[in-house]
């Protein structure tokens, strides 16, 4: 059980008294304070809000994201808007992903084709690497 502390008089002795907005109201013995605990809500690690922005600055979209980190694209949404960030225009080249192990990454890697025309970018996702590759395109 959490130990709640007055706000006013820090002590630990409270008594329960209602509900305010549908969070537990409170009144120190002490002083007689009323107050309301935190709401607490579901946490994300600052990990994957920082690799979603990085994958949406890279030009990958909202669900995509969703399904390679496993977070809401209403969440990823949410960060874009607070953080200001911008996604660059897309001009002569298209991003795609390919989510890999350390040995598939290493194959992938050893292939001298896989590396020639394009800029690539790989990031740690856990147990896991992704490889983000930009390729031109080209036009017909």
């Amino acid at each position: 059980m959490k130990i709640l502390f007055c706000p006013k008089c820090k002590h630990n002795e409270n008594v329960k008294a209602g509900v305010l907005d549908g969070r537990q109201r409170y009144k120190c013995k002490h002083c007689s304070y009323h107050f309301t605990t935190e709401k607490e809500g579901k946490q994300i690690d600052p990990y994957y809000v920082v690799k979603a922005l990085q994958l949406y600055i890279e030009g990958v979209s909202y669900r995509e994201i969703e399904r390679i980190l496993g977070v809401s694209h209403v969440s990823v949404m949410n960060w874009v808007k607070k953080h200001r960030i911008k996604a660059p225009d897309q001009y002569a080249y298209r991003p795609t992903y390919k989510v890999m192990n350390i040995s598939e990454l290493a194959v992938f890697m050893s292939n001298p084709a896989n590396l020639k025309n394009s800029g690539m970018m790989i990031s740690e996702l856990g147990d896991k690497y992704m490889l983000i590759k930009w390729e031109r395109m080209q036009h017909v």
